[in-house]
């Protein structure tokens, strides 16, 4: 009874954390594990078998906590196992264990604790005495999974179940490690989009040139003064230019191939100029906590910084900063407004040379 209260408190636990963004695990799922079963049976001394597995299953968001269901299989190896009276001398046995689980996780980034709670048949292998067990009853668990990839995990996880027959009692706990599957995700990691960013240049405005002073008429007696010289001078005009709009998938900071387009905008404008700096801000929604929104913020603004690099131009010329959800530029109460304030802004300015006369 103990250990059901303590999966329970811990599942409280998750479900008290500070909520976040929970996209990396939706879907289905399929999976395989390996790990070691830590099993006894009355009467028997314990041992620690090689143990696989297989799973499968379903999460789905709800308001930034999962749910799921898992299926699973288990395989705990035979060993022999020292007989206590009224066992026999010695027990070869191991074990099969089948059932249906509820999954509750609370994922934070690419990472997700999570509990089980389901129901399982636990069966016997092996000689006589430890084949005869055969129950159905309570299967719990804990653990932890990360998405190293979008289509790609792996997780470790503690999990517990039983069997009984008469007075000789099968207990098992496992200890495994796996890797799972998700269906319907990308099959590489493709970078955040870049959601056509629109490109607006402030025309320069031309100074009005100077009218010359009219030459004064010559003096009937005297010989005419010359003409005043004229001088010119070269000053600097500057052109702010700004690329905004840059939308980002929930919780994500890749860039998708959608966005080479407007960036090569960028790219061919700092080739053009190479006396201009740019200016790159990202900027999030206002779902999670403030500091995981600011981190996510600056590598949205490192990532679209990193493409430019690549594209030639030079890093000391571009400034990455992160803004977080401080500068919505629409409503966060609405999915549409979330996906623009998801965005990457580009500011860059240029001095244009013009020539003015002067006296």
């Amino acid at each position: 009874m103990k250990k059901y209260t303590t999966v329970i408190a811990l599942a409280t636990t998750l479900l008290n954390m500070a909520p976040a963004q929970s996209s990396e695990f939706d879907g289905g799922y399929v999976g395989g594990k390996i790990g070691v079963n830590r099993t006894d049976v009355t009467a028997a001394s314990k041992q620690s078998p090689i143990a696989t597995g297989l799973e499968g299953g379903y999460n789905w968001n709800m308001n930034s906590v999962l749910l799921g269901v898992d299926g699973f299989l288990d395989f705990n190896g035979k060993k022999t196992h020292t007989g206590v009276a009224p066992a026999p001398a010695t027990v070869y046995y191991g074990s099969h264990v089948y059932g249906l689980d509820l999954k509750l996780g609370l994922p934070n980034g690419n990472w997700m604790p999570y509990a089980k709670l389901g129901y399982a048949h636990t069966g016997g292998r092996g000689d006589a005495y430890a084949s005869a067990v055969g129950d159905s009853g309570a299967h719990l668990g804990l653990g932890v999974e990360y998405k190293f990839a979008p289509s790609w995990s792996v997780a470790g996880e503690w999990t517990n179940n039983s069997g009984k027959n008469g007075a000789t009692k099968l207990n098992n706990n496992n200890f495994m490690l796996g890797v799972n599957y998700y269906f319907g995700k990308p099959a590489a990691a493709a970078p955040v989009a870049v959601a056509a960013p629109a490109v607006v240049v402030e025309e320069p405005k031309v100074a009005p040139k100077a009218a010359p002073e009219p030459i004064p008429e010559p003096a009937p007696v005297s010989a005419p003064e010359p003409a005043p010289k004229e001088a010119w001078k070269v000053i600097m005009d500057e052109k702010p230019v700004r690329i905004e709009g840059a939308s980002f998938d929930t919780a994500s900071a890749k860039l998708k191939p959608t966005a080479n387009a407007k960036l090569q905008q960028v790219v061919d404008f700092a080739a053009k100029y190479p006396e201009a700096n740019l200016e790159v801000t990202g900027h999030t929604d206002d779902r999670g906590n403030d500091v995981y929104n600011q981190k996510l913020s600056e590598k949205r603004a490192t990532a679209v910084k990193a493409y430019l690099v690549k594209k030639g131009v030079a890093a000391d010329r571009i400034a990455a900063k992160g803004y977080g959800e401080t500068m919505p530029t629409a409503d966060n109460k609405t999915k549409e407004g979330r996906a623009a304030n998801r965005r990457v802004e580009v500011r860059y300015t240029i001095r244009e040379e013009k020539r003015v006369r002067v006296q």
